[in-house]
This record gives C-alpha cells, sequence and structure tokens, in this order.
C-alpha cells in the first residue's frame, strides 16, 4: 500500500507549520553553532597533532621507529577519539531547541499552494495532475474542503488499463493537541489520523471511463481519494475543484455527442459531429482532435497519449517505496544524475535507471483541426475496419471531453475482370496510372515448364505470378522480357501487371509451353542506334545498329521534324508496341535481314539518302519477329550539313 501524504521526506517541515521567523532563527542558531564547534575542533585538533608530533620527534633519536605507519595509526585514533566526543556535543545543543508549534493557517495555506504540491498526493484546487500507479498498489490523493456547502467536482481519467477508485470523507485532524502541550506532532501521528481512521464512503467506480463524482454542497473536511490499478501499471489524471461551475475546465458535449460518418469510400471516410457549445457560449478557445485507430475507440485523450506514447509521464515508473530515484527527481524538475542520494547501502548498488517504455502505436493516427466540425480521413487502406474518435479540447487548461466513437469498413476496390491467356496468342493490356490487371493462364496440356512473353511498350511494369496461389516471380520489366517458370501438372498460373506512377502502360503478353515457337524477335542489350558524324552529307546520314545470333527482319523509317525537337517529346511519342503497320508508306527507307553467329561483329550499317540539306530527321528501326510482332529500337534524331 502506498500512502504519500507529501511529496518527500525533505518537506515535512514545511508542513510542520512553523512560521518563517522561527525557520529563520533556528537556521541562525544552528549555523553559529555548527561554526564554533567547529573551530573548537580544530584547535584542539592541531594542539594535541603538534603536541604528539614533537614527542615522537625526542622518541625517535633515543628509540628508532620500526613501523613508517606509525604517526598515521596514533593520527586516526586520535581522530576517532575526537569525532565521536564533536558528534555528542552537537547533539546536546542541538536538542535544547524545541520546534515551534504548527500554525493551522499557514498549514491550510500551504495545502492551497499549487507550486508546492504539484506531483504530490494533494491534489491542487481547480487543476489536473498526472500520476502514475503500480499494479496492485493502493495510492491515495487527498484534497482539502474548508467551508460546509461547497459545491466539489471530482474527476479520474483512467489512461492504460481500468482502475479501481472510491472517494471518502475523513474528520480534518484536531488542531488543539498539539497547542495545548506546546509541541508539535510528529509526522506520521499526523498521517495516521489521517489513513487509521476509516471515512464516509461518497462514491466508488471500477472500469476505464472518464467519471466524475459531483456535489452542489459538499461538508468540510478531508477527501481521500483511493486509487487501484488490478490489471498493470497504468497513468491516471485527477482533477478537483470546488469551483466547477465558473472553472469549466473540460468542453461541454452537444446533446447529441455521437460521431457520424457522412460518406465512405475505398481509402476516404468523412466525419461529422455536432459542435460543442463551449466554444459559442463561453468564448473559450476550442479545438477538435480527430484519433483514428484500428484495434479500438478510446475513451479519453489521454488513453491516446499513453498507447502512443506521447508524453514522458509514461514510461516505466520506479520500484515502489524508493524514493529520491531518477525518476521521482525527473519529475520534480531536477536532472536525473548518477549520485548516492537516497540510496539504500544495506540493499546493495542501485540499479540503473529505467528505459523509457513506448508503447506500440498499432497504426493510430491523431491529427487535431481547429474548430471545424467536419473532417475527412485520407489515406486509408480498402476494404478496412476503422475507429474513429472525436476530443473537444480546451486550449486554455488543456483538459478535452470524448465525443462518443465509432467505427467503419472502407469499400472494397473494384474486382477486376480476369483476362485469360490462351496457349501460343498475344494478348494487347492496357494498365491505368497506378492500376493492376490480372491474367489468367490455365494449359491444357501436361507442361513441364511455361514461357512467358511481355512487351512493355511504353514505361517499366512490375510483374507477379503465382502458380497454384504460390508466388514464383515479382520482377521489374521493360521491353521486351522472357521468363521461363518451371511446370507442374494441371497448375494454374495468376499474372498481376501493376502498372506505372507516371502514367498509363501498354503491353503484349503471351505465355506458351512451346518455347520453340518464339513470336517475338530476339534483341540485343543495346538497342540504340549510332550515328556517324564524320560520314554526314548535305544528303545522307549512316547509321549503324546491334542485331543477333537469331536471323530477323529489320525495316527502316524516316520522318522529318522541326529543329527544336528534343528528347523529351521524342520520349512522349515512344511506343515500342506500334509496328511498321501503324508508319506511312512514305517514311519507308529499307528492310534486310541481319543476322551474325559472332557476337562481336553483330553490327550493322546502313547510309540514308535523299535528304535535304540543313534538315532534321527521326530515324525508327523495327526488328521483326517470326510470327510477325515488330519491336521498335530507341528513336535517333539526325541532322543533314547545312553545306558542303
Amino acid at each position: 500500500m502506498e500512502t504519500t501524504f507529501l511529496p518527500s521526506p525533505g518537506r515535512q517541515l514545511l508542513l510542520s507549520g512553523r512560521s518563517p521567523n522561527a525557520n529563520k532563527s533556528l537556521s541562525r542558531g544552528s549555523l553559529i553553532f555548527f561554526f564554533s564547534a567547529t573551530l573548537v575542533y580544530r584547535v584542539l585538533y592541531s594542539t594535541v597533532a603538534a603536541r604528539w608530533r614533537w614527542w615522537t620527534c625526542v622518541s625517535a633519536k633515543l628509540r628508532p621507529c620500526r613501523e613508517k605507519r606509525k604517526w598515521c595509526d596514533i593520527s586516526a585514533r586520535m581522530r576517532l577519539f575526537l569525532v565521536p566526543v564533536l558528534v555528542l556535543f552537537l547533539a546536546g545543543g542541538g536538542g535544547a531547541q524545541k520546534l515551534p508549534t504548527r500554525d493551522e493557517g499557514l498549514f491550510q495555506s500551504q495545502v492551497r499552494d499549487k507550486a508546492l504540491f504539484h506531483h504530490s498526493s494533494v491534489v491542487p484546487d481547480g487543476a489536473e495532475i498526472s500520476g502514475y500507479l503500480f499494479r496492485d498498489t493502493l495510492k491515495r490523493y487527498y484534497f482539502v474542503v474548508e467551508e460546509d456547502n461547497t459545491p466539489l467536482s471530482v474527476t479520474v481519467t483512467p489512461c492504460d488499463a481500468p482502475l479501481e477508485w472510491k472517494l471518502t470523507l475523513q474528520e480534518l485532524p484536531e488542531e488543539s493537541s498539539g497547542e495545548a502541550s506546546g509541541q508539535s506532532e510528529p509526522l506520521e501521528e499526523q498521517k495516521q489520523q489521517v489513513t487509521v481512521e476509516e471515512g464516509q464512503e461518497l462514491f466508488s467506480y471500477k472500469g476505464n471511463d472518464v467519471e466524475s463524482y459531483v456535489s452542489s454542497s459538499a461538508p468540510a473536511g478531508l477527501y481521500q481519494l483511493e486509487l487501484l490499478s488490478t490489471e498493470k501499471d497504468s497513468a491516471v489524471r485527477v482533477y478537483a475543484s470546488t469551483t466547477p461551475a465558473s472553472d469549466q475546465p473540460y468542453p461541454e458535449l452537444p446533446y447529441d455527442p455521437r460521431l457520424d460518418v457522412t460518406a465512405l469510400g475505398r481509402t476516404t471516410v468523412t466525419l461529422a459531429w455536432k459542435p460543442s457549445p463551449t466554444g459559442a457560449r463561453l468564448g473559450q478557445p476550442l479545438q477538435y482532435c480527430v484519433v483514428v485507430g484500428q484495434e479500438h475507440n478510446f475513451k479519453s485523450l489521454c488513453a491516446v497519449e499513453a498507447r502512443t506514447g506521447a508524453e514522458e509521464a509514461f514510461m516505466s515508473g520506479p520500484e515502489p517505496g524508493r524514493d529520491f530515484s531518477p525518476f521521482d527527481f525527473g519529475h520534480f524538475g531536477f536532472a536525473s544524475e548518477r549520485n548516492d542520494l537516497g540510496r539504500d547501502h544495506r540493499a546493495g548498488p542501485r540499479a540503473p535507471p529505467p528505459a523509457p517504455v513506448r508503447a506500440t502505436r498499432a497504426d493510430i493516427r491523431k491529427v487535431c483541426i481547429g474548430n471545424k466540425s467536419t473532417f475527412t480521413v485520407a489515406d486509408l487502406k480498402p476494404d478496412t475496419q476503422y475507429y474513429f474518435d472525436v476530443f473537444a479540447l480546451n486550449a486554455a487548461s488543456n483538459l478535452s471531453s470524448a465525443y462518443v466513437g465509432t467505427f467503419a469498413r472502407t469499400k472494397e476496390e473494384p474486382k477486376q475482370k480476369t483476362l485469360e491467356l490462351k496457349d501460343g496468342k498475344v494478348a494487347d493490356v492496357f494498365i491505368k496510372r497506378k492500376g493492376s490487371k490480372f491474367l489468367r493462364f490455365a494449359p491444357v496440356s501436361s507442361h513441364q515448364k511455361v514461357t512467358l512473353y511481355l512487351h512493355s511498350c511504353l514505361d517499366a511494369v512490375q510483374v507477379q505470378v503465382r502458380r497454384d496461389g504460390k508466388l514464383v516471380l515479382s520482377q521489374n520489366a521493360e521491353g521486351v522480357r522472357q521468363f521461363q517458370l518451371r511446370g507442374k501438372p494441371k497448375a494454374k498460373y495468376l499474372i498481376r501487371l501493376r502498372g506505372s506512377r507516371k502514367g498509363a502502360s501498354v503491353l503484349k503478353v503471351l505465355a506458351s509451353t512451346r518455347p520453340n515457337k518464339q513470336p517475338f524477335p530476339s534483341l540485343p542489350e543495346d538497342t540504340r542506334i549510332k550515328a556517324f558524324d564524320k560520314l554526314r552529307s548535305c544528303s545522307s546520314v549512316t547509321v549503324a545498329w546491334l542485331g543477333t545470333q537469331d536471323r530477323h527482319k529489320f525495316c527502316v523509317y524516316r520522318r522529318e521534324v522541326a529543329a527544336g525537337y528534343g528528347e523529351e517529346q521524342r520520349r512522349r511519342e515512344q511506343n515500342q508496341c506500334a509496328g511498321p503497320e501503324a508508319r506511312k508508306k512514305s517514311e519507308k527507307v529499307l528492310c534486310k535481314y541481319f543476322h551474325s553467329p559472332n557476337l562481336q561483329r553483330a553490327v550493322t550499317t546502313e547510309t540514308i539518302r535523299g535528304l535535304q540539306p540543313g534538315r532534321a530527321y527521326l530515324l525508327d528501326v523495327y526488328a521483326v519477329g517470326h510470327g510477325g510482332h515488330a519491336v521498335k529500337y530507341q528513336s535517333k534524331v539526325v541532322k543533314t550539313r547545312r553545306f558542303c
């Protein structure tokens, strides 16, 4: 059981209620007495030590010293003799002074001082404090009501786990006992007067909701709040006020605090709610915070911050019963240092301070949107259930109220039609920007392997192939690509093609169990066209390109372009799937067959004649396969000489 009536043992003198003059006189007398005793100690020690040093020197002439450490031993003995005498002397002098009796008025004013009792077990009036509960460890907070028929409001906000809490009314300690005897009551006896006697139970609750106790005419007394967390270590917030009507720190919710879903899409959800009357009626600065999660709704903004680890207060706390740990000093505003303050030397060396523990975010998103009462949540996943919460936040008090949360499931992606591929047949596929297409290939006959041909006409695409649900291929493909897949009897293949982010994609796809019949021409790794500058003339240019070991038909086309025709325009017009059939007959230069058994010599050249001086031309070379499918090399812009 953890009951801490004061923030630290160092403040016991403060709660004794001494007047400032008494403290000053006591401190001044103690300092004078201490310095006087220190001076006497130094004089006695110097005189005795000097006499003893002279006697040892005389003795050294008569009898040599056998041990060099003799003077150190004697000096240490003298120290051990003088120090206890000095301690007893100080204790006797200090005991002659009596502590003054407690001033009840000063005591009550100190209790109400928020600066003194922040982070302590005394709850300030009109302020919310944060606390930390250890599992199965009872913690108490106290709140003083001075006059009868006083309005009272106590609110407890669980952050991490369900809590059990109880509010009781205790009788204030009798103030006559200390004044009649002229002696102050020890601190432990004062605490026993509060904790031992059972008070009147006013309210109790168990759960994880934000719950409040409200009384319009509370009697005077000491109110005790007992908190217990049975599931795990948990953070908690406590608020108490004797002026709840004027403070109104928590924003008021409308008569219908429900959260509505007004629009639902695949990746977006639009929310709407009725505004809080606090901002309009009281003119307080108010904003709304929207929280989106995938597990459950939240009862408070404190629970959201505890889950996402946004606050430093929600870290692994100190061990129960240990004072002045780095955790405590961090909360009292001191730097966490490795020192010996408060160390229990009997328990051995102190363990290092615990590292902060942050909960997993679990895809929780929080955004504050000002005073708007509608919001559209974007970038959601299709066919996924989300939980939505809205909190009205008072910017002045930093306290919030929760609307009734809701949940919704985003719409599914539209089911795409699957294109059936036939063995050995080319299929034309068009994919929208960032879109996808599914193709299905189910060979009728038994097969040992499947050859998949892809001809990406524009930008690169992503290819994924699953055989009977198992992923067997995932690559990016650009230009003409060929993939060999191991076959299985009665296997079915699902091909997914994902388009480019830049724009639409056009492909030609072919799947075959007979790899000998290749419809697309084989291409070299380098499909550029090279122009020879020294061989240019006013009416002709000479170009070259690479071939392969397979014999293919190559067709050359030309087209006059403007002088400012650039690389970007050429790239926009680049469509490798557009064959010679899409060109004008007047643009055709020639067609020829070429191959070379030696790849090092698989180079062919061609001189294009009949050009105009000082003009620019776009040259295209098409390689035509056995099935009639053509693949275009990279286009080349050439210019003839102006003067010859």
